[in-house]
């Protein structure tokens, strides 16, 4: 029987190959676990009854997604608007107001979702929010899931909108922020709460177990290549 040519040759491209597939399987597997298990977080975490922020404020990341409560006051002059929101189909933004709890902490509150104005230049209705102390109860949020950047922001006397506002840095914020749930005073529930993620575990396992067929694809491709010779 002659020699096979270049089987040197196709023997390392059929092993880079199936190395490749093996990497790729891996990583896939490994997203999958990393996903589940933070779904997994997220759940045992929303189920929690609301504890004082100021219990959780310390390691924000251990307890993101718990609801906390805290007392302080809206700063209704700074408000930004985060772009690019939608509810049932229907463009609009999210509204970030400055919060200053009792304690002397500033953060950002989620308020919620509103819809857009009838034009791009005209500012959506958004609820005045109460003069003085109230009390909140929000779900804890690190501010690393905020967009980076300049926004659109309410000014104070509600003519226009402008962008001056960074919502992570601009005013030396605290690294996490609240989705508002409910507070003291009936106007702070939202219409519409900031949304919960998808808590699916995706295609991650799947898509490995498709990696691990194509390097038994490669396998069997070369194995047949060698017998056809």
């Amino acid at each position: 029987m002659q020699p096979e040519p270049w089987a040197i040759f196709k023997s390392a491209v059929a092993l880079s190959l199936i190395v490749l597939c093996l990497w790729a399987a891996q990583w896939q597997y490994h997203r999958g676990i990393d996903r589940h298990a933070r779904n997994s977080m997220i759940m045992e975490h929303i189920a929690i009854a609301p504890m004082p922020l100021t219990t959780l404020d310390t390691a924000p990341a251990q307890f993101e997604w718990q609801s906390v409560t805290t007392s302080g006051q809206f700063d209704s002059k700074n408000q930004i608007l985060l772009r690019n929101r939608y509810s049932e189909g229907v463009y609009g933004f999210e509204v970030l107001t400055l919060f200053t709890s009792f304690e002397g902490k500033r953060f950002w509150v989620d308020r919620g979702w509103v819809k857009a104005g009838r034009t791009a230049t005209t500012a959506p209705i958004v609820t005045k929010t109460p003069e003085g102390m109230v009390q909140i109860t929000g779900r804890l949020r690190l501010d690393s899931s905020l967009p980076q950047g300049k926004f659109f922001a309410l000014p104070a006397n509600g003519a226009s909108l402008v962008s001056k506002l960074n919502a992570q840095s601009r005013l030396q914020t605290q690294k996490y922020y609240l989705d508002l749930l409910d507070g003291s005073d009936a106007s702070l529930r939202p219409a519409v709460t900031a949304e919960l993620p998808v808590l699916s575990d995706g295609p991650h396992m799947a898509y490995a177990l498709q990696w691990l067929f194509f390097a038994g694809l490669v396998i069997y491709g070369r194995i047949l290549i060698r017998r056809t010779r």
